[in-house]
């Protein structure tokens, strides 16, 4: 038995899988956010920690296992001390508290010069504008802090002593892609440049990898490999085996996190997203991870007074098109990342009339939605095929949506745990265990495209793209945001 834990904005997840990659057994936790102040989101780290013990124990259900992989969320600030402890509460990467120092960075070329060195563009929740924005209001609390860390990185220094990170983590912003080394010309264009001993070393090869040492903590054997990264972007991609360059995935979860497989370290035109190392030599992962997701769905949903349950049946009563309503999905207080930035990025619905229906409302959004994964895969130079995972690809319809805006079939991965058998395959090749890749990431059903609805959402898409550029000239006009070339690449409406 190997164990996958994914520490997840909302929930942390441990998973038991047999010798062929099954999923046996799963376990939860409630991952919690807290805000203490309005655009603030926080993470308490002993409780996140406490719930990995809890996840790991019941999963594992007495029977020790041959590894422990771990996943999480990727981005935000987990400051902690010499001993692993937190000097302040983690910050989330959707956190918004540095959108000023984005749009400073924005506007006197730092940004640029930050995606120049490590191909990622700097968004409020990434860790150089974070860190920029602790030295700016809590100055001692960097004093304090031993370590500028993440997620995973943090729970691995708790169950075995070792600070490290993996190349996935130390992408974004600070690791230059071509050398696989941390770049101090990133660090002191951020104006960072005083605080380089905060960056956890990254580990060569297959990431960081130890005995587990705190065995209270989970209730495994002491001495059990531990195996850290890659984060949730990267896990995933490993876990629905996309590999070859031009091969896509999109995690339809909390975030819409599109990834496409490349075979080159430059950035290119798109100044967006992030350039993610892989811990395969000569692959690189052009992520964009926009902030729309089944969280904007959710809001909607609530807003209408109706579940996640429903969305099916909502679905089926609003035709493609939804009437003439249409949406961009930008909720979150962050403002938008990929497949460009920007901080004060809002949503909103056009078209609604007196007989606009909840089915209406629900189905604008996930057609908004879908049409941006069409927008963050053909900036992120996507040609092949198209893997699909997380809450929201488990419906249908939705889905269904997905492959029509594509225009292509969508490829469902195995098991509704990617992240988990990621970091479990992540520990197998650590340890040097093959695992038999064609059994463990094989996809289990194809979504087609229907002809009919793929030429209609054709012109939807030109027409989503158009609003979105209007839009983007309003909101920089409203907040005083100097008009740059970030992610204004003009991409072309017809399919790779």
């Amino acid at each position: 038995m190997f164990v996958g834990i994914d520490i997840g904005t909302t929930i942390t997840k441990a998973v038991a899988f047999d010798e062929d990659g099954t999923e046996a057994a799963v376990a939860t936790s409630p991952t919690r956010l807290h805000t203490p102040a309005p655009g603030h989101y926080e993470h308490d780290v002993e409780e996140i920690v406490r719930g990995v013990g809890r996840v790991a124990a019941e999963v594992a259900g007495g029977t020790a296992p041959r590894a422990v992989g771990i996943t999480a969320q990727g981005d935000g600030l987990w400051l902690t001390d010499g001993a692993g402890a937190a000097v302040r509460p983690a910050i989330s990467w959707m956190d918004a508290r540095a959108a000023p120092i984005v749009r400073r960075w924005m506007a006197d070329g730092t940004a640029a010069e930050v995606f120049a060195r490590c191909g990622g563009m700097v968004f409020p929740g990434a860790a150089a504008p974070l860190l920029a924005a602790v030295a700016e209001a809590e100055p001692e609390t960097l004093r304090r802090a031993a370590t500028a860390g993440y997620c995973k990185d943090v729970v691995m220094r708790r169950l075995t002593g070792m600070r490290a990170t993996d190349v996935s983590d130390a992408s974004m912003p600070f690791l230059d892609p071509r050398t696989r080394a941390y770049d101090p010309g990133v660090l002191e264009a951020c104006g960072l440049g005083g605080w380089d001993h905060l960056l956890a070393p990254v580990a060569p090869a297959h990431g960081p990898l130890a005995p587990l040492a705190d065995g209270g903590l989970t209730a495994l054997p002491e001495g059990t490999p531990v195996s850290c990264g890659p984060y949730d972007l990267p896990a995933a991609a490993m876990g629905a085996g996309v590999v070859r360059p031009g091969d896509a995935l999109i995690t339809i979860g909390t975030t819409l996190a599109c990834q496409v497989v490349t075979a080159e370290p430059a950035p290119d035109d798109v100044p967006a997203g992030l350039l993610l190392g892989t811990w395969t030599p000569g692959r690189w992962l052009r992520a964009m991870p926009a902030m729309v997701g089944t969280a904007a769905l959710d809001r909607v949903l609530a807003l209408v007074g109706a579940r996640p349950a429903d969305l099916s049946g909502l679905l089926a009563q609003s035709p493609p098109g939804a009437r003439g309503v249409t949406a961009l999905p930008f909720w979150s207080p962050a403002g938008e990342r990929a497949p460009f930035v920007e901080p004060a990025a809002r949503g909103s619905f056009d078209g609604i009339d007196l007989a606009t229906s909840p089915a209406d409302l629900v189905r604008a959004v996930c057609e908004a939605v879908a049409y941006a994964a069409r927008h963050c895969l053909e900036a992120a130079g996507w040609n092949g095929r198209v893997v699909v995972c997380g809450g929201g690809a488990r419906t249908d319809g939705w889905a269904a949506i997905f492959a029509s805006v594509l225009g292509r079939p969508l490829h469902a991965a195995q098991g509704a745990e990617v992240g988990a058998r990621g970091a479990v395959l992540g520990a197998m090749a650590a340890l040097g265990h093959a695992a038999d890749l064609d059994r463990w990431t094989a996809t289990t059903r194809v979504h087609d495209p229907d002809p009919g609805a793929a030429a209609f959402y054709d012109a939807g898409y030109a027409h989503y793209l158009g609003r979105v550029a209007a839009a983007r000239e309003r909101w920089r006009a409203e907040h005083g945001s100097p008009s740059t070339t970030t992610g204004d690449h003009v991409l072309s409406t017809s399919r790779p």
